[in-house]
């Protein structure tokens, strides 16, 4: 069925490199014309790629470790947060036309049943960052924050997929076990690496993501974005009150005003960290800060027009230092405030880049997001996206030579998926004009 799928893919995707572009001024009937071609790379070669394929019958849960063929890599542990990544696109998908909704909800279910039988840790609350490939074992207790924000956003996802009370019920516990175990009242935003009990992992003591004690850009940015979901599928006060907080965390505390670029390590009071690791931009980073804080205060009802200075700044910066002029995409990382030196593409740099151009194209009209984003979508057509095997490769060299596996223990159909769901359901709006804040 995959072959099958993946040969009219690559048949269809000749055709689209062959058809002239047309053109008008808003630049909307070029979108328009995308639209079937991201609906085949969501349904084609990425949803045929990973479904049913990482359904593990036998131990519950998903399989993610797959080579650059799709070849199976063997058994390897089962991480929290791709677990969680992968329920959340299950159930993502199973509101979405034209996905078979009992399928969907079903392999959203089989991830379900494995993270509340296998990574709930029982006595201390909370889910373990790993578990061995059956789920037998724990080979990792520590609770960092990173890890259980995705189960958040998966649960409050498949809550809205299904209807379910009891799932809602799940994600509530976890969020009132976030407010009283880790979140900050003094500095705002949450404390992210504990142990085993929720004893916090002492400063310059090492986690399973690095030193105790920091606060970090990316955990803050999924933490908004569970909370965003969070708070559709129950509308509580208390999960627009920690949006609101987090819009101005990540609207401010982790950005450096001078550059107007984000940095992503900072000591519990915001304090950016001093050390030359710690002052490099991530351009993916920075531009799906963008498109989630739009969507944030959108969840919220409050108006992103104040922040729109900030978001054509963070996105000029990532076109200034990390855009490919001449073949399109975006590069990994650089110093702040100066050109990429690591100039590899990664897969979930370009994913999230697309969405966060389609939003400021929407918002702005401004030209040079519409451009941007066409350019990445064809250096991805041409170079990223493996119509052969299915998904994406996870890595595009400065030589344009292809490296990685399909999935890992970090890489699967999350952020491929995500971005053809989120630019797809942009696409639909086109017809109503212009977004409003």
């Amino acid at each position: 069925m995959l072959r099958l799928s993946l040969d009219r893919l690559r048949r269809m995707r000749r055709s689209w490199l062959r058809t002239p572009r047309a053109h008008d001024s808003g630049g909307d009937a070029r979108l328009r014309a995308l639209a079937p071609r991201l609906e085949a790379t969501l349904r084609d070669n990425i949803v045929g790629f990973w479904h049913p394929r990482c359904l593990d019958r036998a131990h519950g849960g998903y399989v993610t470790g797959f080579g650059p063929r799709g070849e199976p890599t063997g058994e390897t542990p089962r991480r929290l947060v791709i677990q969680a990544r992968m329920l959340w696109l299950f159930a993502r998908l199973a509101t979405e036309e034209p996905y078979d909704r009992r399928a969907m909800l079903a392999a959203a279910e089989h991830g379900y049943r494995f993270l509340c039988e296998r990574m709930l840790d029982h006595r201390h609350g909370g889910y373990y960052w790993e578990v061995d490939a059956r789920g037998d074992r724990v080979t990792s207790a520590e609770k960092h924050l990173y890890g259980q924000a995705f189960l958040l956003y998966a649960f409050s996802q498949y809550a809205i997929a299904s209807g379910r009370g009891d799932v809602l019920e799940h994600a509530g516990r976890l969020m009132d076990l976030l407010e009283t175990t880790a979140h900050d009242a003094v500095h705002a935003g949450y404390q992210e690496s504990f142990r085993e009990d929720w004893s916090p992992v002492p400063g310059g003591e090492r986690g399973c993501l690095g030193p105790g004690g920091l606060k970090r850009m990316n955990t803050h940015l999924h933490l908004l974005e569970a909370m965003t979901v969070y708070h559709r599928a129950s509308g509580r006060a208390l999960a627009r009150e920690r949006i609101l907080e987090l819009i101005t965390v990540l609207a401010n505390a982790v950005v450096r005003k001078g550059v107007v670029a984000c940095t992503d390590q900072h000591d519990r009071d915001w304090r950016p960290r001093p050390e030359p690791h710690a002052r490099r931009v991530s351009y993916g980073h920075d531009l799906e800060n963008v498109w989630l804080l739009i969507d944030a205060c959108e969840a919220a009802g409050v108006s992103h027009s104040p922040l729109h200075d900030l978001f054509r700044g963070l996105s000029a910066n990532a076109l200034r230092h990390g855009f490919d002029a001449r073949n399109g995409g975006f590069y990994l990382d650089g110093p702040l405030g100066r050109r990429a030196d690591r100039r590899q593409k990664v897969w979930w740099v370009q994913a999230e880049a697309l969405i966060a151009l389609l939003r400021m194209s929407r918002i702005t009209r401004d030209p040079q997001f519409l451009s941007a984003f066409e350019r990445t979508w064809q250096f991805l057509e041409r170079h990223q996206i493996d119509w052969e095997h299915g998904e994406w490769h996870a890595t595009v060299a400065p030589d344009g030579s292809v490296h990685g596996d399909k999935g890992d223990r970090w890489k699967a159909g999350y952020h491929t998926g995500r971005s053809m769901l989120e630019c797809l359901a942009l696409l639909r709006t086109l017809e109503a004009g212009p977004r409003s804040a």
